[in-house]
């Protein structure tokens, strides 16, 4: 264990604010999150050194298809989630204390040593929610930059302005679920908040750490063409039009048994939209056979292929980042 960042002592009690829950826990108790715990008036993380799963993926799995694509990142998870959504696809990390769960004792330095073995250019916190773990993460991701490895976190951007902007310092990048534009929703499906989320997404791009963001699209709930013409209005007018925007099709699982899988053609609709609302680059996931090149906006040149999540470069410039037929700028971090 490690004692946490972002909380204030009550007497024996202690106010947790590393995410909008701000939990008050007396000793003993853990917050939401599962894996942060009051030990003798002191907040402590359960799960720092202790990852259950740690794998190289390619980094478009997280998805990232504009940050170095075709390289690997070594993907590490812990258990824990500041979210209860009831479709978690991995819940049995997410949704489970340390105790629950079979972990591994790997430090830091172990971690990038690994990453250095694995022959990775990139350490991914995913998984879970990576920010639970933020002292882990930061510890790991300041180690990886001495040794000029990238880090990027898939989160559900559940945090508070300070511990936010602090891993704006440490983190390249950055895959943001945005579950639903509808704070309703986020209360009542996944024990959240939509505007936390939202001022996650401007503080990462104002700070420079490149973004790209998912929408998990669930029938009867967020599928809706006015939900998803609100959320792209919203993507273009405060973040631009060059965020790649990942639209991807809901699969029953966890505690959301009963809704069938998203029709095809809702997904294909929702990218419609968000093409017609100006996003230029828009991705189906969770449909096999769907095409997941990068074209240019302009000129409509197809710029990198992809096939099984592998990314060959076509008519894309990595080292000006622009196509090399029209010559359009591509918004992205190619090399």
């Amino acid at each position: 264990m490690k004692e946490a960042q972002y909380y204030q002592k009550q007497n024996s009690r202690a106010i947790c604010y590393l995410c909008p829950h701000t939990c008050e826990l007396k000793p003993g108790e853990r917050g939401k999150c599962r894996i942060r715990k009051n030990i003798e008036g002191k907040i402590h993380s359960t799960v720092y050194g202790k990852p259950n799963a740690v794998n190289t993926d390619p980094i478009e799995k997280k998805p990232l298809y504009h940050f170095l694509p075709g390289k690997k990142a070594l993907s590490i998870g812990t258990a824990g989630c500041n979210h209860s959504c009831t479709f978690c696809q991995n819940w049995r990390m997410s949704q489970k204390t340390e105790e629950e769960i079979k972990s591994i004792s790997l430090s830091p330095e172990e971690v990038v040593k690994e990453a250095q073995q694995q022959n990775t250019d990139i350490i991914a916190y995913t998984y879970n929610e990576p920010t639970v773990f933020f002292e882990y993460m930061q510890d790991i991701a300041k180690k990886a930059r001495e040794k000029n490895i990238k880090n990027v976190a898939v989160t559900c951007g559940l945090i508070n302005q300070k511990p936010l902007e602090d891993m704006c310092k440490f983190i390249d990048a950055a895959n943001i679920d945005l579950k639903y534009f509808s704070d309703q929703l986020y209360r009542e499906i996944s024990g959240g908040y939509l505007k936390p989320v939202l001022n996650t997404i401007k503080t990462l791009k104002q700070k420079g750490v490149w973004i790209e963001i998912t929408n998990l699209l669930i029938p009867g709930l967020n599928d809706t063409e006015e939900m998803i013409t609100e959320m792209c209005n919203w993507i273009v007018e405060n973040i631009g039009e060059d965020v790649p925007l990942h639209l991807s099709r809901f699969h029953p699982a966890y505690k959301m048994q009963e809704k069938p899988p998203t029709p095809i053609k809702t997904v294909k609709k929702a990218k419609k939209i968000a093409k017609e609302k100006g996003i230029n680059h828009v991705y189906i996931g969770n449909v096999p056979g769907e095409m997941r090149d990068t074209e240019c906006s302009k000129c409509g040149s197809t710029l990198i292929e992809r096939r099984n999540l592998r990314s060959n470069f076509r008519a894309l410039d990595p080292e000006k980042g622009r196509c090399s037929e029209c010559g359009t700028s591509i918004s992205g971090v190619w090399q």
